[in-house]
């Protein structure tokens, strides 16, 4: 999330778009500015099968190395063989998975100053139809747990050891509240939603709001998702 003065320096949007399909090898290389619904559904076209968590998460193949995105039981790290990125002095480096220092929601791109260019993944074959169907199930999923129809920045809280974090919040009585147009979902208390025209600010404000009230009725800590950017 990009605070509201925004970010002091050069933003570069990469424009790569690349789709390298190996249908005889299974495998995928995929620049870094795709986005994962776009490269999920391409793959089950082609009967390949292992990006099907990937759909309907709103970012692109980069961001999705960078914190291991995951979900329904599924990671990036279980389908990618190797990174090429773009280190701090312009050299070009290749890194395999085992090498990625890969966790729950991070990677050595966290605290790395690298830029991420291509991946490659390594999927299975199967029927589209298959895949589809899988596709179809998680997306109604999604829509039926997750505000999907409103603004965000995606799950807004880190799931925590043996405890679910929307739970807590749920359990604090915080669902559908709001400071500014900043608002704790009313379908997942894990999510802050943009309610209308919420700033940064407000949003950061309820964060901390939340957490103050997690810790004060749980004595647990619960820490943010998603990056915060800028000034």
């Amino acid at each position: 999330m990009v605070l509201d003065k925004g970010i002091r320096g050069i933003v570069v949007r990469l424009k790569f778009n690349k789709i390298e399909i190996l249908k005889e090898r299974n495998k995928v290389i995929v620049s870094a500015d795709v986005p994962v619904s776009k490269l999920s559904r391409m793959c089950a076209k082609e009967g390949l099968s292992g990006l099907e968590f990937l759909s309907g998460i709103p970012g692109t193949v980069g961001g999705a190395v960078k914190m291991n995105a995951g979900a329904y039981g599924s990671e990036i790290k279980n389908v990618l063989t190797k990174v090429k990125c773009l280190d701090e002095n312009g050299n070009i480096k290749e890194f395999l998975n085992n090498e990625l220092e890969f966790g729950y929601r991070k990677s050595i791109f966290c605290y790395k100053k690298y830029i991420i260019l291509e991946t490659e993944i390594l999927l299975i074959r199967d029927v589209p139809e298959n895949i589809y169907l899988r596709i179809n199930q998680m997306m109604e999923s999604r829509q039926e747990k997750q505000p999907i129809e409103y603004p965000s920045a995606g799950s807004t809280f880190k799931r925590m050891d043996n405890m679910i974090t929307a739970k807590l919040i749920d359990e604090c009585g915080l669902k559908g509240f709001s400071i500014g147009d900043a608002k704790i979902s009313e379908k997942h208390a894990g999510f802050i939603i943009n309610n209308g025209n919420a700033t940064a600010e407000d949003v950061l404000k309820l964060v901390d709001y939340v957490k103050k009230e997690v810790y004060k009725r749980f004595n647990k800590e619960i820490e943010l998702e998603v990056i915060i950017m800028g000034e």
